[in-house]
């Protein structure tokens, strides 16, 4: 008679929060990072789409998992990014090293949210605004999209948050 087949023991899982790619796990994302998520893919389908910002939205809002997100700031980021297009673009577009058409739709629209939330979100300091769009460049850009991002909203900061800037960088 044949031993019977007994599977190998896993090693205890540990919670740390981060999937095996160190991406937050869903469960433990704030409503505000939702919301950024949210509006970063109808953000994504309005740049290579070129759908209208209603449509999206009613869209966005039957995906599931839209109702754990800040419904109010993805409101703020979608239709404030569409219609100050053309004033986050002039902002970001100096920093660049290429034309904003050589940027990935994703990165554009990160950066997007970045231009938007340090100039109509004051209460999110600075550092996070920075921090949540590099941890969105990582999830949904390119290869190495975050680096590219992080550079572009580090040399945008100072200009759109000077004192802030200034006394987190005095300390």
């Amino acid at each position: 008679m044949a031993d019977p087949i007994t599977k190998p023991k896993r090693p205890p899982q540990t919670r740390t929060g981060l999937t095996d790619t160190g991406v937050k796990k869903a469960a433990d994302k704030s409503a505000r990072t939702r919301a950024r998520e949210f509006a970063l893919q109808a953000l994504y389908q309005h740049l290579v789409g070129r759908n209208e910002a209603d449509s999206i939205d009613a869209f966005t809002r039957d995906l599931v998992g839209f109702h754990k997100a800040d419904s109010a700031h993805y409101d703020a980021l979608l239709h404030g990014c569409i219609e100050g297009a053309a004033t986050l673009d002039a902002g970001i577009t100096p920093l660049l090293d290429r034309p904003m058409a050589e940027i990935s739709p994703v990165e554009h629209a990160v950066l997007w949210i970045g231009a938007y939330e340090f100039t109509h979100c004051l209460d999110v300091p600075w550092r996070v605004v920075i921090n949540e769009c590099i941890e969105l460049a990582k999830a949904f850009g390119g290869t190495d999209g975050h680096k590219y991002v992080n550079g572009v909203l580090n040399k945008m900061a100072p200009s759109l948050r000077a004192a802030e800037v200034a006394a987190d960088k005095s300390r």
